[in-house]
């Protein structure tokens, strides 16, 4: 037998148990009730789907093919209408409360029958996630409730992410590359505020969103250290929106230009600055590098879950295809190498289910949501009135002492191995998953031959949609590299990551 310190040096030894699985520790730790909010919100996502989905995905793609300006407004308002932009939101800003446990399934549902559609309602997340980020309790209860009464008012109101810009690249994601990378967006500290110049690209829904969370530079040459989280909302002087990308797939949900010429951004709409980092443990670059790892730690777990639609829509399309098609006088599902080729795509879709649920599990233990993942807090969530989180909310979120107290607790108690197992895992999910989405797409291609290139059998469209996934959230290849940095590199101080030579 094991005494009990013998069992504690073997089980500390690399790799750790907690890097090796998070989903059996989330068993016993988590609440139970998840699991019952996760068949709710799949079975939501199937009724859309039904009805809304399957019937609008390949006409919006046709649409926007012949007419690229196009905004998918009747996709929004319907999901608005559905109450999908407050689901995943907590009740104590104003939201429906569902887990953010359960947000995986049901976008993997969604993408299941269109990745444009999954994005149009996934992105807005996106920009959630990055203000949660920001631990700004204000701000994300201020948004928070204009996103619950839009909903309320028939008046979409979105979250965008903006991050990216035309010269950084991916860079502008990484803290070991922002410095090195040729940051353009600036931000002058005023007495009121921030005065910003500058360009975002490629932001998703970036033409509907109301709010914009902006991530600027007051030093462009160090912006590792000169981070400034703003929020922007549409229609303030100096914003503006530019043009669109031309996208190959995911047609129906528009990759924006986001332009600022002297926009100033009040001090009431700072969420987060270097000043903020100053008050923490890790400083300000080490706290910087912990939000982006809280971001990419969520949001890359839902690009993953998106490639686990893809995978799984190209499986569905290819199996419904050959039980209906015939070659040499047999249907082509009573073949071997037919059978052989759907069970290797099962398998393409179970696996990546298993790593973006591994990676859900993480984030609910270690990352953006493991507070509100605590029992205690979660049945509250579920049992209060809404009416008492609506009259009390407000107030308590507007304390700048419950921000204080908030950031404290969500960025000095992460240990450093809870930010790589949480940034570790997601990367992993988000590369094998869209990986695999887009293998699957290439193997529904092969089953179904010349019309699996017809627009109206969807198989193409899906492999179109498929290959941005690998691109955006930061590429493939860089999430490679982050896993190794995250869960693979060995302790040891000479082996560098993001090197000036790792290209």
């Amino acid at each position: 037998m094991l005494s009990k310190s013998e069992l504690r040096d073997l089980l500390n030894r690399a790799p750790k148990f907690e890097d090796m699985t998070s989903s059996l520790r989330a068993w016993a730790r988590q609440p139970g009730a998840i699991s019952r909010e996760a068949e709710k919100v799949v079975a939501i996502a199937r009724k859309f789907n039904e009805e809304v989905t399957r019937v609008h995905d390949l006409k919006l793609d046709a649409r926007i093919q012949q007419d690229p300006e196009h905004l998918p407004w009747e996709i929004v308002e319907e999901a608005n209408m559905r109450g999908f932009y407050t689901m995943f939101i907590p009740r104590v800003f104003g939201g429906k409360g569902y887990s953010l446990s359960c947000a995986g399934l049901f976008l993997e549902e969604i993408a299941s029958a269109c990745l444009a559609t999954a994005n149009i309602i996934g992105v807005h997340y996106l920009g959630f996630t990055i203000l949660t980020a920001s631990w700004n309790i204000k701000m994300i209860d201020r948004i928070s409730r204009e996103v619950a009464e839009g909903e309320k008012q028939g008046r979409p109101c979105l979250i965008s992410l903006a991050i990216t810009e035309p010269e950084a690249g991916t860079d502008a994601q990484n803290i070991e590359l922002m410095d090195r990378g040729k940051l353009g967006c600036g931000a002058e500290k005023k007495n009121g505020g921030y005065l910003v110049n500058g360009t975002k690209i490629f932001i998703s829904m970036g033409h509907v969103s109301t709010w914009h969370i902006v991530n600027a530079y007051t030093d462009l040459k160090k912006g590792s250290e000169n981070t400034v989280v703003l929020a922007v909302k549409k229609g303030m002087p100096g914003f503006s929106t530019g043009g669109r990308e031309h996208k190959m797939g995911q047609k129906g949900c528009p990759a924006s230009e986001l332009v600022f010429r002297d926009c100033m951004v009040p001090k009431e709409q700072v969420c987060f600055d270097s000043t903020d980092g100053q008050k923490q443990a890790r400083g300000v670059k080490g706290t910087n590098a912990q939000m982006l790892a809280y971001i990419w730690g969520a949001s890359r777990m839902g690009v993953a879950s998106f490639g686990t639609g893809a995978a799984r829509g190209a499986f569905e399309t290819a199996r419904e295809f050959a039980g209906r098609t015939e070659a040499g006088g047999k249907r082509l599902i009573n073949q071997e190498w037919c059978q052989s080729m759907l069970a290797e795509m099962y398998k393409n879709a179970a696996a990546s289910r298993a790593l973006y649920m591994e990676a859900t599990y993480a984030n609910g233990l270690y990352g953006l949501w493991k507070y509100l993942n605590l029992k205690p807090v979660y049945y509250l969530n579920r049992i209060l009135p809404s009416a008492l989180f609506d009259a009390v909310g407000p107030w308590i979120c507007r304390r700048r002492a419950v921000t204080r107290i908030a950031r404290k607790v969500a960025f000095d108690r992460q240990t450093d191995a809870e930010i790589d197992r949480v940034d570790g895992w997601a990367s992993l999910a988000k590369f094998a998953a869209t990986d695999a989405g887009v293998k699957n797409c290439h193997m529904a291609l092969e089953i179904m031959g010349q019309a699996g290139l017809r627009h109206d059998r969807g198989a193409e469209k899906m492999l179109r949609d498929a290959k941005l996934l690998q691109i955006y959230e930061g590429t493939n290849q860089i999430n490679r590299i982050n896993l190794f940095k995250r869960l693979v590199k060995p302790d040891d101080p000479e082996i560098e990551v993001f090197s000036q030579q790792a290209g």
